[in-house]
Order: C-alpha cells, then sequence, then structure tokens
C-alpha cells in the first residue's frame, strides 16, 4: 500500500471546558445524508475523557464543516467502569439506530487503571448516546481481569463478531507500568451480548512491544483487512495491519502498510489508533499522532 499524508485536521482549541486537549481514536462513520462524522475523545482539565464529534466534508476530509459544542457521550455515575473517561471505538448504524462501542476508564490503586467495554446507542442522528447498561458489555474475566477493551463489532455470517484488546498485568517499560495486553475475539447473534469464551487473536512481539491497540476491520477483495496499532518498547505506538480471509484466522504484516510517523511536526513521535473508511473521492485513514491524540488526528489518502 502506498498512503499520502495530508495533514492534521482537528485538535481542540482549549476554549472548551470539556474538550481541554486530545481528539483521541479518531472513530468514522457515513451519515445517512451522506457526510462524514468522526468520533472522539477530548479530556478536560483533570485529563477526564468524554465524547464528541467532527463533521467533515466527505470530498475534501480536510475541511471540517461542524463540530459537536457539548459532549455527545458522558462519563458514568462515580463507581461504574466508566467513571473516569470514556473513548469512541466502533460506530455503525443498525437502521435508523447508531450503536456505538467505547471504552470506559477506571481508576485503580494497585494498578493504575482499568479498562472494560460499553455500548451506547442514538435515537437521534448521533447527536446522544444512551447507555445500553450502566455494566460493561465485556467486564473482567479469568485471564482478562484489567482490560477488556477497545470493541469492534462487525457482521458476518448472519451475526456479529467483535475483536477486542485483553490483559490481566502491568510490565515495567522504562520505569513505568504500562498495560501488558493482546487481541481477542467474540461472537454474538445480536451485537449487545457477548458471552462464550473468547478466542486469542494476536498477541505482541515481546521482544519489542507490550500490546497491541484499537482493532479495526474493513472488508477486502480477499476477505478482511485488519487495522490496528502497536505499543512498542523502545518508539511507542505505530500502526500495523493484518489480513483475513474468514475474519478468524488473521496474518499480520505491517510492512504491507506503509504508513510510519514523519520526520518532523504533530506526528512525528508516534502514530497510533488508525480508522479506515472509503469515500467517492478515495479510500482515507484517520489517525492520531503524538500524545495519544494529544496533537489531534489527522488523515492520509490511500494511493495504491
Amino acid at each position: 500500500m502506498r498512503w499520502r499524508k495530508l495533514g492534521c485536521i482537528y485538535a481542540p482549541d482549549g476554549n472548551e471546558a470539556w474538550a481541554r486537549s486530545h481528539a483521541a481514536i479518531p472513530t468514522p462513520v457515513q451519515m445517512p445524508d451522506g457526510g462524514l462524522r468522526i468520533y472522539v475523545g477530548c479530556r478536560d482539565d483533570k485529563g477526564v475523557g468524554r465524547i464528541g464529534y467532527v463533521d467533515l466534508d466527505p470530498r475534501d476530509p480536510t475541511r471540517i464543516l461542524r463540530r459537536s459544542a457539548r459532549p455527545v457521550f458522558d462519563i458514568g455515575r462515580p463507581g461504574c467502569f466508566d467513571d473516569n473517561g470514556v473513548l469512541p471505538t466502533c460506530a455503525i448504524w443498525r437502521g435508523a439506530e447508531l450503536w456505538l462501542y467505547y471504552a470506559g476508564y477506571q481508576l485503580g490503586v494497585r494498578v493504575r487503571y482499568v479498562l472494560f467495554s460499553g455500548l451506547a446507542i442514538s435515537r437521534d442522528g448521533g447527536e446522544s448516546f444512551t447507555r445500553v447498561s450502566e455494566a460493561p458489555i465485556l467486564g473482567c474475566c479469568d485471564g482478562e481481569l484489567l482490560y477488556r477493551t477497545a470493541p469492534f463489532a462487525f457482521p458476518v455470517n448472519g451475526g456479529w463478531r467483535m475483536l477486542y484488546i485483553a490483559g490481566d498485568h502491568e510490565v515495567m517499560v522504562g520505569g513505568k507500568a504500562v498495560p501488558n495486553y493482546h487481541m481477542r475475539t467474540l461472537d454474538s447473534a445480536d451485537g449487545r451480548q457477548w458471552t462464550g469464551a473468547s478466542r486469542f487473536v494476536l498477541g505482541p512481539d515481546e521482544a519489542v512491544e507490550h500490546g497491541l491497540g484499537r482493532p479495526f476491520v474493513v472488508s477486502s477483495p480477499a476477505g478482511y483487512e485488519l487495522y490496528f496499532s502497536t505499543r512498542t518498547l523502545r518508539h511507542g505506538y505505530r500502526l500495523a495491519y493484518a489480513t483475513s480471509a474468514d475474519a478468524r484466522n488473521w496474518q499480520r504484516n505491517d510492512a504491507a502498510l506503509g504508513l510510519d510517523v514523519s520526520p518532523e511536526g504533530w506526528d512525528s513521535e508516534t502514530i497510533c489508533f488508525s480508522a479506515v473508511t472509503t469515500l467517492p473521492s478515495g479510500t482515507y485513514l484517520f489517525y492520531n499522532g503524538n500524545g495519544f491524540g494529544q496533537t489531534g488526528f489527522g488523515v492520509a489518502l490511500r494511493e495504491a
């Protein structure tokens, strides 16, 4: 593949209390009127994330048409799994409803935080979302005690399949405790109930990586493409790529993606949390750069 970076599109200007910084995990969805919306997680002064959106011109996705003046989805009640931040990871239309799968943060004492997954539904065209449950749709289980997060759901074989990130411990990297996590999968008949035993998909190369991040699946002529991130031991986040004929068995081939950090600027240190969508004007990859989205999100156009 060959991509041409089109630059950083959006980062908060800091004028709103709920969005002082960050535009993390850009999550695209094509709207019924033909528009393109990108849901992102923005942070307040305390670093707590809430979800808003940026509407882009589908003919020129570097052009902002509108952004949300307030969060479309807020944190959970104190004590809930998402009481210290929410981040979008997957948005999909189900008829007139827009289903938003998200990651919820809760601070820890003996560990820095735990991350589990929720589902919220919009019935007003994506302007606001309501939780289907205050409990996570993916909560802790043996082997996945700390992290069952970054859910991405997609239709397959008359049902639904989810890829997500899981883990049960931290590791020390550069004197700092950081999550160790891998990718797993579950199936569901309705996209709401995700039960049964999960299955391993991909893991980090522990010689150079300590985790994988945010899966995003698109269909291809050969089957499926998986865009995700790898959290390296020495260089922070980088983008990664895999393919599959059946959406169950994945072959990793990061070199085929052909997209890395820039020599300087907003994405010169890290590049992460990729999401791909095809518009009449081309196929675009949205992603975060330095600081886990602190410098905003940008886009690259696929040229080959």
